[in-house]
C-alpha cells in the first residue's frame, strides 16, 4: 500500500470544490431510470447514456471523478475509445463500484447486509488494469419498527471496513457509503441517533482494520427527516444536525465526506450542501458532493433516449453540476424548486 499515493488521490477527488458523479447504477437499476423515459434498457443504450455524461465539454470543472459499474468501465464509446479514455480527456477520475448489492440478513427480519467480499483482491486489481483509481462499497441501514439493530450495524461496519482495507491494498481508494436510508416516517432526531450510531460503530471498524483515514472519502447520508414524516426538518436545521453528527463522529484525518443525495430532490440536495458550506467555517474535511440523481435527473428527462438531445442532456447535467460546484464554494444563490 503505498499511503502517499492513496492520500493523493483522495485529495484530488475533493479539491476545487468538486463532486463526484455517481453512474455506478445496476443494471437493474438503470432499467428502471430508462422505464421512465420509455427507453429500452439495452447495452447500447446505456453506453450511449453514459457516453453523453462523460463527454459533456467542460464537466471536469465540476466534477473531479465518476463511479462507473462493472459494464461501463469495460465499454468503448461509440467511435471505439474506451469510456475511460474518455473520462481522463475530461480530467475525470475513474471509480468502481465493487459491492455485490444488499442482500437479504440472515437471523434479521427486512435488514440487510451487502456482500461482495469473496474475491475482492482479485476484481480490485483487474480494476486497477482498467483504470480505476478509487472504488466504492455501500451499506443500507433501515429505520423502522425494531430497526436497526446493532446486529445490522455492525456487520455492515465489518464489511466496509474489510472493503476498505482491501481496496487499499490493491492501490485503490476506498469510497465508505453507510447509507441510512430516508424510507419511513421517522423525525430528524431519529435519523440523527441511528446516523451517529451508525458512522461510530462504522469508524471504530476502520481503526481496528487498520484502515488509512487519509486515504479514503466518506460518503454518507444526511442527517434528514423521513420522506414521509410530517413537519419535516428545513435547510436550516438539516446543514446543522447533519455537521454536527459529522463533528461528533469523524476524524479530521479524513480528506473529504461526500453527501450522498439519497432520494432528495436536485434543488434539495444542492441547498443542503450550500447551507453546510456557508453556516459552518474551519471544518476538519472538505464538504462536497457524490451524486446519482440529484446530478442525472434533469440530464435523462432531456434526453429521452434521442441523439438529438445529447447537447441539451449535457446542458442540463453541467448546470447541475455548476450549481453544486458552487454549492461547495458558498455560493450558490437559489433556484426555483
Amino acid at each position: 500500500m503505498n499511503l502517499d499515493q492513496l492520500a493523493s488521490v483522495a485529495q484530488a477527488i475533493v479539491a476545487d470544490n468538486k463532486g463526484l458523479l455517481a453512474a455506478d447504477e445496476s443494471t437493474g437499476t438503470i432499467t428502471k431510470r430508462f422505464d421512465t423515459i420509455n427507453v429500452e434498457s439495452t447495452e447500447d443504450n446505456r453506453r450511449d447514456y453514459r457516453e453523453l455524461l462523460f463527454r459533456a465539454e467542460g464537466i471536469g470543472k465540476f466534477i473531479s471523478g465518476a463511479i462507473l459499474y462493472d459494464e461501463t468501465i469495460r465499454q468503448s464509446a461509440a467511435d471505439g475509445s474506451r469510456l475511460v479514455d474518455v473520462m481522463e480527456s475530461q480530467g475525470v477520475i475513474p471509480g468502481i463500484k465493487v459491492d455485490a448489492g444488499a442482500k437479504p440478513l440472515a437471523g434479521s427480519d427486512g435488514e440487510t447486509i451487502t456482500e461482495g467480499l469473496d474475491g475482492l483482491a482479485g476484481r480490485v486489481e483487474e480494476y486497477v488494469k482498467l483504470g480505476a483509481m478509487f472504488a466504492k462499497w455501500r451499506a443500507v441501514i433501515n429505520i423502522g419498527d425494531n430497526m436497526p439493530s446493532g446486529y445490522a450495524i455492525h456487520v455492515n461496519a465489518h464489511a466496509l471496513a474489510r472493503y476498505a482495507k482491501i481496496c487499499q491494498e490493491g492501490g485503490l481508494v476506498p469510497i465508505v457509503e453507510p447509507e441510512v436510508l430516508m424510507d419511513g416516517d421517522h423525525d430528524i432526531d431519529t435519523c440523527q441517533q441511528v446516523t451517529e450510531e451508525t458512522l461510530n460503530s462504522v469508524f471504530g471498524e476502520l481503526y481496528a482494520q487498520e484502515v488509512a483515514l487519509e486515504g479514503m472519502i466518506l460518503k454518507p447520508n444526511m442527517v434528514i427527516s423521513g420522506t414521509d414524516a410530517s413537519g419535516r426538518a428545513d435547510i436550516d436545521e438539516v446543514a446543522g444536525r447533519t455537521v454536527a453528527t459529522m463533528l461528533r463522529c469523524v476524524p479530521a484525518a479524513v480528506p473529504g465526506i461526500m453527501f450522498l443525495s439519497g432520494g432528495q430532490t436536485e434543488v434539495e440536495a444542492t441547498a443542503h450542501l450550500q447551507a453546510m458550506n456557508a453556516d459552518y467555517d474551519n471544518l476538519p474535511w472538505t464538504l462536497s458532493y457524490s451524486y446519482g440523481r440529484a446530478l442525472q435527473a434533469s440530464a435523462l428527462q432531456a434526453w429521452v433516449g434521442k441523439s438529438e438531445n445529447v447537447s441539451a442532456a449535457q446542458q442540463a447535467l453541467l448546470t447541475r453540476a455548476n450549481l453544486n460546484s458552487a454549492a461547495c464554494a458558498s455560493t450558490y444563490t437559489g433556484e426555483a424548486a
